[in-house]
Parts: structure tokens; sequence; C-alpha cells
């Protein structure tokens, strides 16, 4: 009777081997790599961190720790008169009022007209295709200070000058080319094969957008939304030229009084009402960072 020799299986390589080597390598780059991505990433949060810190501790300072030739980051104590002059001067609560009935306004016209012209350019292969994305690159090369006299006279002929109405439509025509070529984008993402499926099961198109495409399509809303409001929000030529009544100012006018005629700052109070000018905005990101990721495999399950 023969018998078998003991040969060394592929599966098990010598100590020595390139393969042993190799995976030892590629292990101890994962253990010298995984740290210093956290370090970068940490590195990063604070670079980006800084100015809202340093806007924080601004805010509390006294004028006299602004005024010092070797200030320090942090205020020797929590200084409250900045806030209190912040908004007793320059009105921010009804600036902020402003600035939310424009911003909100503008983000849902915008969603509501852009979200149907996206699904008819990624899906309706037409004429007006081209054109409308022609029309698209266009706008966005345009500088404001080519089209505000001429915008100025349409409205002023209209009677839409110091009025948040005519500030609404300004900033939805604005917002409009970047926000459709967003969602357009986001809508040509989503696999047409599901939206045939739903018909092949006898859906009609108006249940397959609202069942499939739209959860989908959630995500892409939220940042279109997100991105409107915030353009919105800190927007200052069109108001500053537009608006010229005190009581329907938005905020960015309202931190621009902070700034004397001689471009001497009041810098404590500039950094308070800039702090409460942020709140919302970080608010609003907060109420609907989680709808980014939500929604991007519901509307493919089948119920």
């Amino acid at each position: 009777m023969t018998t078998l020799e003991n040969r060394p299986t592929s599966s098990s390589a010598p100590s020595g081997s390139p393969e042993k080597s190799h995976s030892a390598s590629i292990r101890r780059g994962r253990l010298i790599g995984r740290p210093l991505q956290y370090v970068a990433l940490f590195a990063y949060m604070i670079f980006l961190a800084f100015p809202l810190l340093f806007l924080l501790t601004t805010a509390f300072k006294t004028p006299q720790e602004l005024q010092s030739p070797n200030p320090g980051f942090l205020p020797t104590s929590l200084n409250w008169d900045n806030f209190v002059q912040a908004i007793e001067k320059a009105n921010l609560f009804t600036a902020a009022g402003n600035s939310l009935i424009v911003a909100v306004s503008t983000t849902v016209l915008v969603t509501a007209i852009s979200l149907p012209a996206a699904y008819a350019l990624a899906r309706f292969r037409t004429k007006l295709r081209g054109i409308a994305t022609g029309w698209i690159l266009l706008s966005q090369v345009f500088p404001f200070i080519l089209i505000i006299i001429p915008l100025f006279l349409v409205l002023k002929n209209i009677g839409l000058i110091n009025n948040l109405f005519g500030l609404v439509l300004v900033y939805t025509v604005w917002s409009l080319p970047f926000a459709l070529w967003m969602l357009q984008g986001y809508v040509a993402g989503i696999p047409v094969e599901l939206e045939e499926a739903g018909a092949m099961d006898g859906a009609s198109r108006f249940r397959t957008l609202r069942t499939i495409v739209l959860p989908l399509l959630a995500p892409g809303l939220v940042a279109t939304s997100l991105f409107t409001f915030i353009s919105a929000w800190n927007e200052f030529f069109f108001a500053l030229v537009l608006i010229q009544d005190p009581n329907l100012q938005t905020l960015p006018l309202a931190l621009a009084r902070f700034v004397g005629a001689e471009g001497q700052v009041q810098l404590g109070q500039l950094a308070a009402a800039s702090l409460l000018a942020t709140i919302p905005s970080l608010v609003f990101f907060l109420l609907i960072q989680k709808r980014l990721t939500s929604g991007l495999l519901s509307g493919a399950v089948k119920g």
C-alpha cells in the first residue's frame, strides 16, 4: 500500500512567503493609517469650527479686552452687554423675522418649481432640454452688478421695491437654476427601471412618482432646500438695493449697522449679533440633516 505524501497546500503558505509578508504590511498600514485619518479629521473639524469659536469668545469680551494690544483668546468673564446692545441697536428680532419669512418662502417656491422641472429634464429627451441646460449654465456666470439696475427699475415699475415679496421673487429666480441643476443630478441617479417596474405592476405615473421616485429623491430635496435656505438667509446685495425701510430689513442689513461710516467696527456687538444670526441656520440644518440619509432605499421597497 502506497502512502500519500504530505504536501503543503496552497492555503498554508510558509511563514516567510510573499503572501504573508504582503498581508502583514497591509495590516501594519491599516494600524498606522487609521489613527492618522482620525487625527486629520479632528484637525479639519477644528479648522471648520474655529471661526464659530472665535465668534463665540469675541461676543463675550468687554470693550477693554477687545481694544487691548494683546487680547487673549478666551474672555476673562461672560459679558452679556454685547448681546443686549446688539438686540436693541439693530432690532434683531424684527430683522430675523423678515429673514425667516424670505428664506422659508424662497425655499418653498424653489423646491416646488424645480422638482417637476428637474424630473422633466432628466427623464424626457426633447429639444427644450438643451435650451434649459444652457440657460442654467449661462445664468450662473452673470455677476450681480450687471442685472441690479434693470432689476431695480422693473421692480419699481410694478411696485415691489421695499417689499418682502419682491425680495422673495428675486431670490427664487436667482436660486432656481442651481437648485434645478442639483435636483436633475439626483433624479438622473434614480434607475428608470424602478419606475418601469411600478408601471408593470399597474401603478399610475403619479403613484409611481409618489411611492418610488419621491422617497428616493428625499436626500436631494433636503440638500437643495438647505442650499436655498442658507443662500436666502445670508444674501446681502439684493436686499441692500431693494429694501430701504428699516422695518423690512433682513439680518445681513441689520449686521451692517455695526460698521460705522469711517470703517470703525463695534466688534463685540457685531460678534454677538452674528452669533445670534447663525442660530436659525444651525437649527434648520439639525432639523433636516437626518433626511439626508433616510429615504435612500425606502422607495425601492415594493409595498
